[in-house]
C-alpha cells in the first residue's frame, strides 16, 4: 500500500509563490528555487502578518525593518552564481529568513543583526529551522564582521545609499555584494565587487525596497 504525504499549507503556499511569481520572473537558478522551497518562510514573520508571509511586498518585522519582498530576494541570488563551498555575510538579517535561504546555498552563513531583539529571535528561528550552519551575530550593520571574513558573498537586506567601505574590503577576491541602491528615489538591484581596490556595480534590474537606517551618504559641504 503506497502512502501519499499530502503537502502541508505552508508547503502549498511556498510554491504557489516559487510557480506564480517566482518562475514567471526569471528566477530560474534551480538552486535557489529549491533553497527557496526549503525555508518556511512563515516561521519568521510576526504571528499578527503569518497569512500575508507570502505576498509579494516587504512585510514589517519591527519598527522601521523589513523583509524584502520574495521576488527581488529570489532575483537577487540568482544573479550571482552562488557557490556550496561558500562564505556569506547577511547585514540585517531582521528575524534570520534571508540566512535561513542563504544556509540552503553556501558551506557556512554569518548573520548580523544590530538589534537585540531581532537577533535574539533570528538565533531562535533559525534554530527551530534547524540551520546549524549560520551564527547570528549582535553588531553594527554597516562595519560587516571582519574577522569572521573574508567573505564570497554579503547580502545586504534593504535599500542603501551606497556600499560602506568596510563591506567592500570584507569581500574575497572575486566577492559579491548584493544589495539594492537608492538612485534618485529609485531603486536598483545591483551586483557590486571590490577586485583590486577596484569598485565596480552592475545594475540587474528596477527593484524598490524599505531603505535600511545607517547606510545614508555622507552630507559633503561645499564651501
Amino acid at each position: 500500500m503506497s502512502i501519499i504525504k499530502e503537502a502541508t499549507n505552508e508547503e502549498a503556499n511556498r510554491r504557489h509563490m516559487i510557480d506564480g511569481l517566482l518562475l514567471p520572473n526569471d528566477v530560474t537558478d534551480e538552486r535557489v528555487i529549491e533553497a527557496i522551497e526549503k525555508v518556511n518562510r512563515e516561521s519568521f514573520v510576526p504571528e499578527e502578518r503569518k497569512g500575508v508571509a507570502y505576498i509579494d511586498k516587504s512585510i514589517k518585522v519591527a519598527d522601521g525593518r523589513y523583509m524584502m519582498d520574495p521576488l527581488s530576494f529570489a532575483k537577487l541570488l540568482s544573479e550571482a552564481d552562488i557557490k556550496a563551498d561558500e562564505l556569506a555575510l547577511d547585514v540585517a538579517t531582521n528575524t534570520g529568513y534571508t540566512a535561513a535561504v542563504l544556509s540552503k546555498l553556501v558551506d557556512a552563513v554569518v548573520a548580523i543583526e544590530e538589534n537585540k531583539t531581532l537577533s535574539e529571535t533570528a538565533t531562535k528561528n533559525l534554530a527551530d529551522e534547524d540551520c546549524d550552519n549560520v551564527a547570528v551575530i549582535n553588531s553594527t550593520h554597516t562595519y560587516g564582521l571582519a574577522k569572521q571574513g573574508p567573505y564570497d558573498l554579503i547580502f545586504i537586506n534593504g535599500m542603501i545609499d551606497e556600499v560602506p567601505k568596510a563591506l567592500l574590503e570584507q569581500l574575497n577576491d572575486g566577492g559579491r555584494i548584493l544589495c539594492i541602491i537608492n538612485k534618485d528615489g529609485f531603486g536598483r538591484a545591483s551586483l557590486v565587487t571590490y577586485n583590486d581596490k577596484i569598485l565596480g556595480v552592475r545594475v540587474l534590474f528596477d527593484a524598490m525596497a524599505p531603505k535600511l537606517k545607517g547606510f545614508e551618504k555622507e552630507e559633503k559641504f561645499v564651501f
